[in-house]
């Protein structure tokens, strides 16, 4: 019993990741997914892998790599995309983009009978919901009368769960306008969970699917108006960034609007697609 004992603890105790590993790792992660992890975020991606290894009950990452590479189709690599993916985002996140939108294209789909639109680094649904509330702020205060939906797609299921369910702590939309809050957000019954959920209104015109960014294969043949790919470019090298702008245009329609981050640009690229503000551009 006291060698089981000692053998529970030591699968506890904080695993290395060799260099040569840390190597394998990233290449296998760079070219399956075109997430650039450079030596430099060793630790960071040592650290964030712990809890996996422990729950596997694994004593190094080279027996972890196994599962990892050498197994096809397997649910680990999701697991691990979980951990490995940056997902930080907030509702109402570089606001001059809803802005535009409210002030300046969402005129242009007035005599529209459906608007389109996809978020294409959706994380837990905060951006979505957030386009969510723009343009029905906009049909009711311009009496338009067009249908719309958004499709949310990330490469974390993780983080899709949470934006499917659309509860957030409360914390997350203190910021948000109170007119907002009351129209959009419904607060918890139980006063010991300080959480609120999206209202159904806007739930129901939410879609989220898993996407890899860098798959050929889309998750819809749908062409969209309304393009929001922010955020999540700054984690590939530029050729990785032409390839998705690119295959990305290709499901924007002409005259759509496109959007990157406030960090991020299409300076080099070759894109169908000519600046109208910061980081925002529409579709030639």
């Amino acid at each position: 019993m006291i060698k089981q004992a000692n053998n529970y603890a030591n699968l506890h105790t904080f695993i290395k990741l060799k260099d040569s590993e840390f190597r394998k790792l990233s290449l296998f992660i760079y070219k399956n997914y075109g997430i650039n992890i450079p030596i430099t975020k060793k630790t960071l991606l040592e650290s964030r892998l712990q809890k996996r290894l422990k729950e596997l009950q694994l004593r190094s990452f080279k027996d972890y790599l196994k599962i990892v590479i050498n197994e096809e189709e397997n649910k680990e690599i999701v697991k691990m995309i979980d951990r490995v993916s940056t997902n930080k985002t907030d509702f109402f996140r570089e606001k001059a983009h809803f802005d535009f939108l409210s002030e300046k294209a969402l005129v242009n789909f007035l005599l529209k009978d459906d608007l389109k639109i996809w978020c294409a680094a959706s994380s837990s649904g905060e951006e979505v919901y957030t386009l969510g509330i723009t343009v029905e702020e906009f049909i009711k205060n311009n009496k338009a009368n067009f249908n719309y939906s958004i499709l949310g797609t990330d490469i974390s299921t993780e983080m899709l769960n949470k934006g499917i369910l659309g509860i957030y702590d409360e914390e997350r939309i203190q910021n948000i306008p109170l007119s907002l809050k009351r129209k959009y957000f419904l607060k918890s019954k139980d006063k010991a969970k300080p959480v609120v959920r999206v209202t159904k209104e806007l739930r129901d015109k939410a879609t989220f699917k898993r996407h890899n960014l860098i798959e050929n294969n889309y998750p819809t043949t749908t062409d969209f108006d309304i393009i929001f790919c922010r955020n999540v470019l700054i984690y590939f090298d530029k050729p990785t960034q032409e390839k998705i702008i690119m295959k990305l245009c290709k499901r924007l329609k002409k005259g759509g609007y496109f959007f990157l981050g406030h960090s991020e640009s299409i300076i080099g690229i070759n894109a169908p697609l000519r600046q109208l503000a910061h980081t925002t551009y529409q579709k030639i």
